[in-house]
C-alpha cells in the first residue's frame, strides 16, 4: 500500500490513555491505536478495506515502544471474539491467550418461571440508577467482593471504590441512555453481595450484566443465585418489553457459570484476551 504516517493523539504526560493515528500521506484514515495506563491494555483498529496491508504492525510498533518506554512488561488486549480478525492478528504476532470468557444469553420468555431461594439471615434490597445515601458506605466496602474474581493469567489491577466513583459509574450510565438496576443482599445494616444490570434506556432488546460479587465471609450460602433470580423477576416486571439478559463470564469462574446454567442462561459465543510479554519479543 502507499506509505503511511503514525501520529500520536493526546500527550502521554497527561492522560491515562495514548492513541495513535494511522494515515495515508494524503491522510485518509486508516486504522487507530490506543493503550491505557498503567495497565497496559491495548487495542487496535484497522479499517477492514486496509488489513493485510501493514496498518495493524506499525500501530502495534507503535504501542510496543511506548509501552517498553514507561517499564511496561507485557502488552494485553481487551476482550476479542473466537475466530475474528483480531484473533488472527495476535496469534501472528506472539500473543497467547490469558483467560477465556464465554458469552450466555437468558432469553425472557413469556412462560419464563426462574425460582429463587431465600438465604435465612438476609435480605434483599434494589434501587435503579446512583446508590441511595444510606447505603453508600456499606456499598463501597462491599465492591472489593469482584476484586478476587478468577483471571487466570490476565492483569487485573483493582481500583479503590469511594462513593464519588459510585455516583460517577452510575451517571455514566444514565448519560449513555442505560438503567442501572442494582439488587443488594444486607446482612443487618451491612452489604454482603450485590448484582447488577443494565437495561437500555427504551426498556427493549436486551440488558446487559456488569457484575455480581458476594464478599468472603458470605459465600457458599446461595446468595448470588438468590440475588440474580431475584433481579430477573424485577426487571421482567419494571421492563416487560425485555428481551433477554446478556452475561460474559471467564470459564474458570466455575461457581458463577453453574448460577448462570442453573438459571437459564444458554452460551451464545466467546472471546478471549490476550498477552504478549515485551521482554520476550524483544529477545526475538
Amino acid at each position: 500500500m502507499a506509505a503511511m504516517h503514525i501520529t500520536p493523539l493526546t500527550d502521554a504526560e497527561q492522560s491515562e490513555r495514548l492513541a495513535w493515528l494511522a494515515a495515508a500521506r494524503a491522510g485518509r484514515p486508516l486504522g487507530t491505536a490506543f493503550l491505557w495506563l498503567p495497565t497496559a491494555e491495548i487495542e487496535v483498529h484497522v479499517h477492514p478495506a486496509e488489513r493485510r496491508a501493514g496498518v495493524g504492525t506499525r500501530l502495534l510498533d507503535a504501542v510496543t515502544a511506548a509501552a517498553a518506554a514507561r517499564g511496561m512488561h507485557a502488552l494485553q488486549t481487551d476482550q476479542i471474539p473466537e475466530d475474528s480478525p483480531g484473533r488472527h492478528f495476535c496469534d501472528a504476532r506472539g500473543f497467547r491467550r490469558v483467560l477465556a470468557l464465554t458469552y450466555a444469553r437468558l432469553a425472557l420468555a413469556l412462560d419464563l418461571r426462574v425460582p429463587g431461594v431465600a438465604v435465612s439471615g438476609y435480605r434483599l434490597i434494589h434501587w435503579e440508577g446512583t446508590v441511595p445515601d444510606h447505603l453508600a458506605e456499606s456499598f463501597v466496602r462491599a465492591r472489593p467482593a469482584m476484586d478476587d474474581m478468577p483471571m487466570d493469567e490476565a492483569t487485573y489491577l483493582p481500583r479503590p471504590w469511594d462513593v464519588a466513583r459510585l455516583h460517577a459509574n452510575a451517571d455514566a450510565i444514565t448519560r449513555r441512555g442505560g438503567v442501572l438496576c442494582t439488587t443488594a443482599a444486607m446482612a443487618g445494616g451491612e452489604m454482603a453481595g450485590f448484582t447488577e444490570l443494565v437495561v437500555p434506556g427504551s426498556g427493549t432488546g436486551d440488558a446487559q450484566h456488569y457484575g455480581t460479587g458476594v464478599l468472603p465471609a458470605h459465600r457458599g450460602r446461595g446468595l448470588a443465585r438468590w440475588m440474580k433470580a431475584t433481579q430477573i423477576a424485577r426487571v421482567r416486571y419494571l421492563f416487560p418489553a425485555l428481551d433477554g439478559l446478556l452475561a460474559d463470564t471467564a470459564d474458570s469462574n466455575t461457581a458463577m457459570r453453574r448460577v448462570n446454567d442453573s438459571l437459564g442462561y444458554r452460551a451464545t459465543h466467546r472471546s478471549a484476551l490476550y498477552k504478549r510479554d515485551l521482554a520476550a519479543r524483544a529477545e526475538s
